[in-house]
């Protein structure tokens, strides 16, 4: 069976619509982008024995190629994760768009799975850079990730539904159509290491997952941590699971870690469409409201079943912590 290639499947969603034809505009010049960039991220030290590649390179040298991808489109603000301000495109044109070059780019050294994020948003010409970019997360009009693993596959999610695309010579070609997401998990991805600096509900939480059969859940759990936002929600995705990044008591964590703009909110309306859900603990991702371009936010996103359990541990801790004696005790893992 013939597997249609990505600008096939813009060409049929856009339908001719103007609108629509500017956003598969914008995917495709990413998508460009990301073909090219696969190839320097696959060299990895061969590439860095040549002195041309360093993780801080590599990154720049991204970001140059994804803002050049998309200097023709109908963009008129692009902002991008390692600069501090927007880029003015085309005036008056309707889109704006979000990028995060590379993802994940500290774990290079160790062949861990990297990956581009970007969103793309409704432009005005008579609004400004940041009345556009800070829009909320429920204004995207399309976002992705591409991630650059044992092979490189593109999600993508246009508002309804979510599509995984695989590059091949001939391409990106779909591969996973509308992908729906495990309602229900027995995977869940977290840091541990920062246990001692969580809240109570977030400990209590993963508390219940490592006690397993013995505990409240009565089933086993196992723990993922990829380190890499793009290869936590690929797996998602792809078989399920929850992601937890909940802020905590170290110092510039207080408001969580990962950035509302160019993180949360591209990450949470690809899983929505593919039936998951995403918070920031107690409220959904997609409804908050940015108040700046590199506001970081809890996330917490995956199968919609373990993220309403999350929300109401968050919501009802006292009735979590008296329902067993073992949270008066929290001997699970000791602080």
């Amino acid at each position: 069976m013939e597997m249609p290639g990505l600008e096939s499947h813009l060409t049929r969603w856009h339908g001719g619509d103007p609108l629509r034809a500017h956003v598969a505009e914008v995917v495709l010049g990413v998508a460009r982008a990301a073909a090219e960039i696969a190839v320097r991220v696959r060299l990895g030290y061969l590439a860095a024995s040549r002195g041309e590649e360093t993780p801080a390179a590599l990154r720049q040298w991204a970001a140059d190629r994804l803002l050049a991808s998309l200097e023709g489109a109908s963009v008129a603000f692009i902002a991008s994760r390692g600069l501090e301000a927007p880029v003015a495109v085309r005036r008056g044109a309707p889109l704006a768009v979000t990028v995060h070059p590379l993802d994940g780019a500290t774990n290079l050294d160790a062949n861990v799975s990297v990956g581009t994020i970007f969103s793309v948003l409704p432009s005005e010409e008579s609004r400004g850079a940041d009345a556009v970019l800070l829009q909320p997360g429920n204004r995207l009009l399309a976002s992705g990730y591409v991630i650059y693993g044992p092979h490189c596959a593109l999600a993508l999610s246009l508002g309804s539904g979510t599509q995984i695309f695989t590059l091949g010579d001939d391409g990106f070609q779909l591969t996973h159509a509308d992908v729906m997401t495990a309602r229900t998990s027995n995977e869940y991805a977290i840091n541990a290491s920062n246990y001692r600096f969580w809240s109570e509900s977030i400990r209590a939480y993963i508390d219940d997952c490592i006690a397993g059969t013995e505990g409240a859940r009565s089933a086993d759990v196992s723990m993922r941590w990829v380190g890499s936002l793009v290869g936590e929600c690929h797996r998602i995705l792809v078989r399920g699971g929850v992601f937890l990044s909940p802020r905590d008591t170290r110092r510039g964590n207080e408001h969580g870690r990962l950035r509302l703009v160019f993180e949360a909110n591209p990450i949470a309306f690809l899983v929505e469409n593919a039936g998951g859900k995403a918070i920031d603990g107690f409220t959904r991702i997609l409804d908050l409201q940015p108040t700046d371009l590199h506001q970081r936010t809890p996330l917490m996103f995956g199968s919609a079943s373990e993220i309403d359990r999350i929300a109401r541990y968050k919501a009802n801790p006292s009735d979590i912590f008296e329902r067993s004696p073992l949270f008066g005790q929290r001997g699970l893992l000791k602080v």
